[in-house]
């Protein structure tokens, strides 16, 4: 039966679909180039669970299993919910999962602490123990902790796992006329891990791209969290140059890990969901 279509109908359905199209369009472009990238190694990807975090709290084993079913291959824990290392292992080799990284604070990396964390991790399986974040307002205090993490590599090593530290704005802020990330990075050895976060490395005011090619080899997990596009905007509808990133993942970088985050989205299944499904199409996973 054939029925008129209102006028009110038609401008709706104009209006959804140029906004669709505004969307992949910008999409497109802000990829361009992802696809027609030379061919490199293949790159595990797994998500940083503090983008549900939420969930996490109600139901971290029904969350756990979300992540998995989604398609992830890995999980980096921001807190374990009260929950032992044997009970996390069993429900991650249960799902076919595999813990890419924990972030660590920094008071459990301390000298009184540091066998418990290292026992926790070996039985999570995980060989990135990452300090998720630190300060300081001296050029001197940064070298002291970068001594701090050339010691704990070294402790590492023999076990088989690496240390290292994770991004944040203010380790971009100048002090004495460099950087913090500079000052750390420039002083640890090649085992501390430098992980990356594109994201809050935008909003220190610096360019991913050009901080990773100062450090060829330095980011064996990389946080890929978009910049510049709103608060639910996933990978490619924002303003990081992702081929840049993921070509020097990809050939310079020593990266074994993507790590996707999502800290502002009010649906954080379906975002993390959606990010996949962008990876998925580049022929990242």
């Amino acid at each position: 039966m054939n029925q008129k279509t209102s006028p009110e109908l038609n401008r709706r359905e104009f209006i959804q679909r140029a906004a669709l199209g505004t969307a992949g369009a910008a999409l497109s472009l802000n990829l361009a180039g992802c696809k027609t990238m030379t061919a490199h190694k293949k790159i595990p990807v797994g998500l940083e669970m503090y983008s549900v975090r939420a969930e996490c709290q109600k139901d971290f084993p029904g969350t756990l299993e979300a992540v998995a079913k989604i398609g992830y291959k890995g999980v980096e824990f921001a807190g374990y919910w009260g929950r032992p290392a044997k009970e996390i292992r069993k429900m991650i080799d249960d799902l076919g999962v595999v813990t890419c990284g924990t972030h660590t604070q920094f008071a459990d990396l301390q000298p009184d602490k540091i066998d418990a964390t290292i026992e926790f991790n070996q039985i999570l399986g995980n060989k990135f123990v990452i300090c998720p974040y630190m300060t300081a307002k001296t050029k001197q205090e940064w070298l002291d902790h970068a001594k701090m993490f050339n010691d704990l590599a070294d402790k590492l090593k023999p076990l088989g796992m690496w240390t290292g530290y994770h991004a944040h704005k203010h380790d971009f802020e100048l002090i004495e006329g460099q950087s913090a990330w500079d000052i750390f990075f420039g002083n640890t050895k090649k085992e501390v891990i430098m992980q990356l976060d594109t994201s809050n490395c935008r909003d220190g005011g610096q360019d991913p791209v050009e901080v990773l090619h100062r450090y060829p080899g330095r980011c064996r997990s990389i946080h890929i969290k978009a910049n510049g596009g709103g608060p639910e905007a996933v990978i490619g509808e924002d303003k990081i140059n992702w081929p840049g990133v993921f070509e020097w993942c990809e050939s310079k970088g020593g990266t074994q890990w993507y790590v996707v985050e999502h800290e502002t989205s009010a649906h954080p299944i379906e975002t993390v969901r959606r990010t996949y499904e962008v990876l998925k199409q580049l022929g990242k996973v």
